[in-house]
């Protein structure tokens, strides 16, 4: 938590005006009237603890940033936020990994807030074979990896639409949350020069719009997916709320049997 947050008002106003919301209809989403919502955002009036979570909750505030805004209301954080590791995180962490183990043969990964890497299946492991090892010290960042020239970049036959994909996706989440650290790795991303047109190139799959696919080269095969992303519904700790599950599908019947030779032969 930082030791001097911006005041209260101004938070809330930031959040408004990312949610592109005037006063007016802020205040009646919160049910308050217009005039006390503006006393709030230029610290003429304090907001109550309730006020606060009310107005977080209409706002959409991640939970991080609702324990931030309690504190610079004078008010103790109400989210717990704890290390990935500690003890009353296992059973949630449990069930991370069922998910992800059970998605086998087929690819599927934890990340948290900034992308980073929290628990693979056998799946993803066979997938990120060979890639620069410098790319698996942790932590390992999922974006960095499959979009730099040493990663999994030069495998992907559809570079300039997956990447295209994964970096409008991190936009948007930045433009949700505005959180400085994923603002930085956007930049660095896109600094990251194309790879070489790979040799090859996977069928052309019309998913109608709907899902970008996902094409890559894996040894002799070339696997075809569509991703999913999984949250946790109601999360109430911090650290739960802000982690995602990426499974990823076969696209066709030759990738899906593809997969199942792999995971045997492994």
């Amino acid at each position: 938590m930082e030791p001097n947050p911006r005041p209260i008002g101004e938070q809330i106003r930031d959040w408004r005006q990312r949610r592109r919301l005037s006063q007016m209809e802020l205040a009646g989403d919160a049910e308050m009237s217009t005039r006390h919502l503006s006393f709030i955002e230029t610290g003429r009036s304090r907001p109550s603890r309730d006020m606060v979570l009310r107005l977080a909750t209409e706002l959409e505030v991640p939970l991080r940033e609702q324990n931030r805004m309690l504190v610079a209301a004078g008010f103790a954080p109400v989210y717990r936020e704890r290390e990935l590791d500690d003890a009353g995180f296992a059973a949630a962490r449990r069930a991370v990994e069922r998910i992800i183990e059970g998605h086998e043969p087929y690819p599927a990964l934890a990340i948290d807030r900034h992308w980073n890497l929290v628990a693979a299946n056998a799946a993803i492991m066979r997938l990120v074979a060979g890639v620069d090892a410098a790319l698996l010290e942790p932590p390992v960042n999922v974006l960095r990896l499959a979009l730099h020239p040493n990663g999994l970049a030069p495998r992907t036959l559809n570079f300039a639409e997956w990447r295209a994909y994964l970096l409008a996706r991190l936009a948007h989440e930045i433009d949700l949350c505005g959180d400085g650290g994923l603002a930085d790795l956007l930049d660095e991303l896109r600094a990251y020069p194309a790879p070489p047109a790979p040799k090859g190139r996977a069928a052309e799959d019309d998913f109608g719009g709907i899902a970008v696919p996902y094409r890559v080269r894996l040894g002799d095969e070339t696997l075809s997916f569509i991703s999913a992303t999984t949250l946790f519904g109601t999360p109430v700790d911090v650290t739960l709320s802000e982690l995602a599950v990426e499974s990823f599908f076969p696209a066709d019947d030759e990738t899906a049997e593809a997969l199942r030779r792999l995971a045997a032969a492994s």
